[in-house]
């Protein structure tokens, strides 16, 4: 397919324009004009783009791509090492952030709660980003820890009492522990981020609502992978989703 009549049908599924990011969301490399193959990752590091390049893959797909704000803006050091080699072999850099984290079906928090069967029953945060919901029924606290473990691959860092019991559940991956303090708010059991900040501690302990840190690229993986099988089956191009291990 084309490069830009892949670009135009991602921006209009994502709605790129209803969101203030920290990044510029769609195209943000552009290479050769037809795409026959993509790779999707979470992040692009040069780990990804190598083995994108060894695929020879005309396109990668990612949640977390480059100019970020506030950031460096010359291309040197690793910046300009990511950058040649996208230019040196042709391949297009798609990367979308907060309308990829927000989207109803594909998004990040909508694939987080399908792999965990939580029944979502609304939104909140910025662009209503973040989800809660309920689980099907009432489970420890613990249970729930072992239920994330075996389904991220990933054991998540607890802050509550193992024994409480959770029905009542708010969400958000990646980096959204600021959004604690209003998941408290909304009476939940239970609130899963990926990181975890000194004072969300605090914060649990004190409002009995425990605070799940299950990884920022463990609970980020889905979204990217839904969005590229997505394109595949849309355009019948091949894709292939890449899992670089990330300990955060």
């Amino acid at each position: 397919m084309q490069q830009d009549e892949l670009e135009i049908y991602l921006n209009q599924l994502l709605d790129i324009s209803c969101f203030h990011d920290y990044c510029p969301n769609g195209l943000q490399v552009e290479g050769h004009d037809q795409i026959h193959t993509i790779v999707s990752g979470v992040t692009a590091s040069l780990d990804l783009l190598q083995a994108a390049v060894a695929m020879h893959a005309d396109a990668i797909l990612v949640h977390h791509g480059y100019f970020w704000r506030g950031e460096d803006r010359t291309l040197r050091g690793i910046r300009y090492q990511r950058i040649a080699c996208l230019i040196k072999h042709g391949i297009s850099l798609f990367a979308y952030h907060l309308p990829l984290d927000a989207h109803p079906e594909l998004g990040n928090n909508a694939q987080l709660g399908q792999k965990l069967s939580f029944l979502t029953t609304g939104h909140f945060g910025e662009h209503g980003i973040a989800s809660h919901g309920q689980l099907m029924h009432d489970i420890p606290l613990q249970a729930l820890a072992e239920k994330i473990s075996s389904t991220l691959a990933r054991r998540p860092l607890i802050i509550g009492d193992p024994a409480k019991q959770i029905r009542r559940i708010a969400w958000c991956t990646g980096a959204a522990q600021s959004y604690f303090e209003e998941a408290i708010m909304l009476g939940v059991d239970a609130f899963i981020t990926g990181e975890i900040s000194e004072q969300n501690v605090h914060s649990a302990r004190e409002s009995g609502v425990a605070f799940i840190s299950a990884g920022h690229h463990a609970t980020e993986r889905y979204g990217v992978q839904a969005l590229g099988e997505h394109i595949a089956q849309q355009f019948g191009i091949k894709h292939q989703f890449i899992d670089l291990d990330n300990p955060v």
